[in-house]
């Protein structure tokens, strides 16, 4: 199974791929969080929010810098806000596809909401700040975050080693990274979701959405993912310590997580 990227029908390199996969989500944009809802059951907001109380230990504190990469519309980021406390610093929410980050925005908004402290003191609630920009590409400083969380996003990159070693470059040392994704499970059970996935769901897809390709993608992508134990061994080859994964609901989707070792 490869480990080279994403590769959309008609995607012949990483650049090539990279403008599909925007041009894709852009298209879906619109319908985007209705279909995830109702393709998921609403299970992926539970997913969210575990992703996001796995890493509270980081949200809790007022200054760690945080980033959600591959935002989409913020559904990732509205877990997170919710984790971090008053006066906290804000979360930055990426993605490289325009449409998909403008509902994310209409989400958790680009301004710092005040609030009313039993004392009588204003404190700014948590938010968020939007960036667009490629996960392969950050305008950040190295060293610079303490955490990184892509949910369902990572998938979708033109080069998975790449992300991994653009990521590692902006984590601190010590900083962790979550990488929620979907996973293929075994047994009779992955054979029941295979039907589901590969059939059942993209006819779905094309009834909301009126368009074939982005709901036939998402198997393909999910089937071209490295498995858990290649995936982890990638993490660990670009440098992360501590990698783990676990499952969600069966292994229909899971956590990975790891973090850039601390220098010595």
């Amino acid at each position: 199974m490869s480990a080279t990227g994403a590769k959309p029908l008609g995607a012949t390199d990483e650049a090539a791929a990279a403008q599909a996969v925007r041009q894709m989500f852009d298209s879906i944009a619109p319908r985007y969080d209705l279909l995830n809802h109702v393709l998921s059951a609403n299970i992926d907001r539970l997913w969210w929010r575990r992703a996001a109380r796995h890493f509270r230990a980081i949200l809790d504190r007022p200054e760690a810098a945080v980033l959600d990469i591959c935002c989409g519309t913020g559904d990732m980021t509205m877990a997170l806000l919710k984790l971090r406390p008053q006066g906290a610093q804000p979360v930055l929410a990426a993605d490289f596809a325009r449409a998909m980050l403008a509902r994310g925005v209409r989400k958790f908004g680009q301004q710092a909401r005040l609030s009313e402290t039993p004392a009588g003191r204003t404190m700014q609630a948590p938010y968020a700040v939007p960036l667009e920009a490629d996960a392969l590409h950050l305008p950040l400083r190295d060293a610079s975050l303490d955490l990184i969380v892509t949910a369902f996003g990572f998938r979708n990159l033109a080069n998975y080693e790449a992300g991994l070693r653009e990521f590692h470059r902006v984590l601190k040392p010590g900083g962790q990274l979550g990488i929620l994704e979907f996973s293929e499970p075994g047994g009779f059970l992955g054979q029941v979701y295979a039907v589901y996935f590969h059939r059942v769901l993209p006819a779905i897809g094309r009834a909301i959405c009126g368009k074939q390709g982005p709901y036939n993608y998402l198997p393909a992508s999910v089937g071209r993912f490295p498995a858990p134990a290649r995936m982890l061994d990638l993490m660990r080859a670009t440098g992360y310590s501590a990698c783990a994964w676990q499952p969600y609901t069966f292994g229909i989707a899971g956590l990975y997580t790891a973090a850039r070792p601390t220098v010595l």
